[in-house]
């Protein structure tokens, strides 16, 4: 982006140049030194406050407008070449639940990886009826069995934890598996029990228990890094059931973050039902976040 110009320092380079004119040949004229002072600080005050106003316009009335330009642009791509954005995927599929702190980071995590169809990020895991009290900040995901793993969700789970998996740490961000089956139950305990034995004498914190209630977090938690992106949003036709559920929205909250890579997003881009301009804005902002990293 072109950077604007500092108006102030053009403007007070200016003032300092008159006033230094204005001592040299006036310095015997104490009185007119004055006034011409005056007048001239005034003149760049104006011209200050006009200089600063015309710098701040410019700079976001066109962020403004290219934003105007993208949704128009894409509303008109949609309606040409009958474009909708993939938001559910007709296939079968499994579901994981997973606590690993802060579940921003988690959700980009899984959103990113290839078989993950649908991510929510929400409480679950306590002992009370509502997502508050002991409830912990959990990622529940749906997954293609045919293309990842159980196995693989768990590499994955392990590796990536905000908080390290031998802290204690209070109940809100603690490493949680909560299986939906028993054949769930028998991979965690195992995959535990293989990473207990990498750590020791350390002693991996993390709970293995069923699956409870779980409880979607409010709108602003889902898909909460795709959410900085609100003029691309604009065009993806979300509502607060599809913050939750849509497939597009699952990819590009990763993607968009940073995770996964330029190379890898290309071969699933054309599962998101994206227009050619949607494809050009987030190609740029994968490319340009690549490598950032998780963070909440």
């Amino acid at each position: 982006m072109k950077k604007c110009c500092n108006a102030r320092d053009h403007i007070l380079v200016f003032q300092f140049s008159i006033n230094l004119l204005i001592g040299t040949f006036y310095n015997r004229f104490c009185k007119m030194r004055v006034v011409l002072t005056l007048i001239v600080t005034t003149i760049c005050l104006c011209t200050y406050s006009s200089a600063i106003f015309n710098e701040y316009t410019s700079c976001n009335s066109s962020s403004f407008i290219g934003v105007l330009k993208l949704f128009s642009i894409v509303r008109n791509e949609q309606k040409e070449l009958n474009i909708k954005p993939v938001h559910a995927l007709d296939k079968p599929f499994k579901t994981a639940t997973f606590g690993m702190g802060c579940f921003w980071g988690a959700e980009s995590l899984y959103g990113a990886t290839k078989g993950i169809m649908r991510t929510t990020v929400g409480y679950a895991g306590g002992s009370k009826e509502g997502p508050t009290g002991d409830h912990t900040e959990v990622l529940e995901i749906d997954f293609d069995p045919e293309v990842i793993s159980f196995q693989d969700l768990l590499k994955l789970f392990w590796n990536n934890h905000e908080y390290g998996l031998t802290t204690p740490i209070k109940r809100q961000y603690m490493s949680l598996i909560l299986y939906h089956d028993e054949e769930q139950k028998k991979i965690a305990e195992q995959s535990k029990q293989d990473e207990q034995k990498k750590r020791a004498p350390e002693i991996v914190t993390t709970e293995i228990r069923p699956k409870t209630n779980f409880y979607p977090a409010e709108d602003y938690h889902q898909k909460y890094r795709l959410q900085g992106h609100r003029d691309l949003c604009d065009t993806l036709n979300f509502n607060s059931k599809l913050l939750q559920t849509s497939y597009v929205g699952t990819k590009l909250n990763g993607y968009l973050s940073g995770v996964g890579g330029l190379e890898q997003f290309k071969t699933e881009v054309e599962t998101m039902g994206l227009t050619p301009t949607q494809k050009e804005y987030c190609t740029y902002y994968v490319e340009k976040n690549e490598g950032q990293g998780l963070y909440c």
